[in-house]
C-alpha cells in the first residue's frame, strides 16, 4: 500500500514588521506569488490530500490555504497542529506516526530547520527545504507508524523556480 507525505515549506514571509511576533508573521509578495504557483503544480499532477495539517504560524497556515484552494480542498478542512511551528524532526516524526492508517496522502505545512532535518532523516538525500519546497515521498507501507524505519519508493522536490515542472 502506498503511502504519500508531502512536505511543504512556507512560503517566503514579510519582515516588513518586525514588531510582529514570529508567529503573525505574513507572506512577502514573493510568497503570495509563488505559493499558488506550486499549487497549480500539484494540481497538474492530480494531488488530492486526505488531510493537510498546518503550523499555527500565519505564514504557514497561509501558504496551506492557498495551496489547498488549487487542489479544491476546503480551508475549513485544514487542521493546525501546535507541534508542527517551533519543533525537530524527531516531533514530526511523531505527529506523522499517529496519523489514521485510513489516509492515504497527508500534506504537512511548516518550517525550518526541522523540515529539512525531516526530509533528509526519511530520504537519506540532501534536501534543502527552502520557502515553498515541496517535498513529495512515498512509501510503501500499511502504516504511518512505520514511517522513518522504511524508506521512500520516491522522492520528488519541487520548488517556484523549478523550470521543468
Amino acid at each position: 500500500m502506498k503511502r504519500t507525505l508531502f512536505l511543504v515549506r512556507h512560503a517566503k514571509s514579510s519582515w516588513d514588521d518586525t514588531a510582529l511576533p514570529d508567529k503573525e508573521r505574513s507572506l512577502a509578495d514573493r510568497g503570495k506569488r509563488d505559493a499558488p504557483i506550486m499549487g497549480k503544480r500539484l494540481a497538474k499532477r492530480q494531488v488530492r490530500p486526505d488531510l493537510i495539517l498546518s503550523s499555527p504560524a500565519r505564514r504557514a497556515f497561509s501558504t496551506a490555504e492557498i495551496i489547498a484552494k488549487e487542489l479544491n480542498y476546503r480551508a475549513k478542512d485544514i487542521v493546525v497542529d501546535d507541534r508542527l511551528y517551533a519543533t525537530d524532526a524527531e516531533t514530526l516524526l511523531g505527529v506523522i506516526g499517529e496519523l489514521s492508517d485510513k489516509l492515504k496522502c497527508v500534506m504537512l505545512f511548516g518550517h525550518n530547520p526541522e523540515f529539512t532535518e525531516l526530509a533528509q532523516r526519511l530520504s537519506n538525500e540532501s534536501v534543502l527545504m527552502t520557502t515553498c519546497v515541496v517535498a513529495q515521498l512515498t512509501f510503501e507501507s500499511t502504516s504511518w507508524s512505520s514511517i522513518g524505519s522504511t524508506k521512500p519508493v520516491e522522492v520528488l522536490l519541487d520548488y517556484p523556480k523549478n523550470t521543468y515542472s
